[in-house]
């Protein structure tokens, strides 16, 4: 069995799984010696790293392929066009015109127009409220 190559993705799933398998005592697939061991510090994950980066691991990740479709693809019609462009600017900016014509400007309101955002009462609600 030749040795698959994973993404650190991967990777990580399976060093995950499988240390998680260790940690609740599962048997080790490979001979490790006990300085070793007491080195990894009996370390659940460096010891699935270690299996894993050794290939004995009985793991294979299954990347499925997007399926390929043979289809035939549609002609684009590009419309040949028979304005010439100093035609085509001579409409934008008769566009242009329109719409600078057509519009509403709108200006900036000067201080006195604006009221600074404070409320003014004109008359008193007293007289306005006569009945």
């Amino acid at each position: 069995m030749e040795k698959q190559e994973f993404s650190k993705y991967e990777r990580a799933r399976i060093v995950g799984a499988r240390g998680l398998q260790v940690s609740m005592d599962a048997p080790l697939l490979l001979d490790i010696k006990k300085e070793d061991l007491e080195t990894m510090n009996y370390d659940p994950l460096r010891i699935a790293e270690k299996e894993l980066d050794s290939g004995v691991l009985p793991i294979s990740v299954n990347k499925p392929m997007p399926q390929r479709r043979e289809e035939a693809l549609e002609k684009i019609k590009v419309e040949s066009s028979k304005i010439s462009d100093a035609e085509k600017e001579k409409i934008e900016l008769q566009e242009e015109k329109d719409i600078a014509e057509g519009g509403e400007i709108m200006q900036l309101a000067s201080e006195e127009e604006s009221d600074g955002g404070a409320i003014s009462v004109e008359k008193p609600v007293e007289e306005v409220v006569e009945g």
